[in-house]
């Protein structure tokens, strides 16, 4: 039976500048350390209130190809990398300062931001977690894109990806599964890039969105493969659709106990799935409240 663990957060501030993929925006994002209970919490230090944005499923607003979140009028936005490395490393309680509404893009990984956190030093506090322990298969989506989660096979979470762009493609299909841990994800999935088509990239261009994002800055495949560019890992596409789907489960707000299989799933569906699996963990807790 999965255990509990004690909660994280950081040793102290420290913070990652870039600028955006979408809107080309200059932002600072500074890591910081918080209390047991105070959860992942994004405030934007750019504006005059400061609003508090906690990063839970229920403030996801609609987007294609990212996520965002939204609270109290204001909005962060490409938030699943900064999440996918505070939950990949067990960091439970951060209080994450940003300066503009867009995160940076980086080289298109989490590593940057695992690397600052690592600087930062990882602590415990004094109270346990209360993970969200899968019992029963849980399915979103449909024939073709879905997502699944499956009573654990481990102690803690397990992911497995199947990626098919197509056979004519020069993606075509991978497949990779992984435990995560804090040292897989250092490992095996941080340094993995976000990834486009070159026609999708030019699509992106015509509608006025990353005409300044250059071939270094993320994987943009031609027919031969990665433009002006070199894979980290012979099947980096996939191991970065984990890394985003690590990044949307941490909108549970708790420690993740089962295993996920995904097929063709993106940033919706895995966010469909984080709150069909806390629906049924509340009805669950309420049966037995009842009982």
């Amino acid at each position: 039976m999965a255990r509990s663990r004690l909660q994280h957060t950081i040793a102290r501030s420290v913070a990652v500048a870039g600028r955006g993929y979408w809107s080309g925006a200059d932002v600072r994002v500074e890591f910081r350390p918080a209390d047991a209970g105070t959860g992942v919490v994004f405030v934007r230090d750019d504006l005059s209130a400061a609003p508090r944005i906690p990063a839970l499923i229920a403030y996801r607003q609609t987007a294609m190809r990212r996520t965002i979140l939204g609270a109290a009028g204001a909005t962060v936005d490409m938030v699943e990398h900064v999440l996918a490395a505070l939950f990949g490393l067990g960091i439970d309680n951060c209080e994450v300062g940003v300066t503009a509404a867009e995160m940076p893009g980086c080289d298109g990984s989490a590593i940057d931001f695992v690397d600052a956190l690592d600087e930062a030093g990882i602590v415990p506090l004094a109270e346990q977690t209360e993970p969200l322990v899968v019992t029963r298969p849980v399915r979103c989506g449909d024939a073709t894109k879905w997502i699944e989660a499956r009573p654990p096979i481990g102690d803690g979470l397990s992911i497995e990806y199947r990626l098919d762009y197509g056979a004519g493609t020069v993606i075509g299909t991978q497949w990779h599964v992984v435990e995560v841990t804090p040292k897989a994800f250092r490992l095996g999935l941080a340094a993995a890039r976000t990834f486009v088509l070159k026609a999708e990239a030019d699509a992106l261009v015509a509608q006025g969105l990353g005409a300044h994002v250059s071939p270094q800055e993320l994987l943009i495949f031609g027919d031969q493969g990665p433009i002006d560019n070199e894979l980290r890992y012979e099947n980096e596409c996939v191991r970065h659709k984990i890394l985003d789907v690590v990044g949307d489960l941490a909108l549970a707000g708790r420690p993740l106990v089962g295993h996920i299989v995904a097929c063709r799933s993106g940033h919706r569906l895995n966010g469909d799935l984080v709150e069909t699996l806390l629906a049924i963990a509340d009805e669950q807790s309420f049966q037995r409240k009842s009982a």
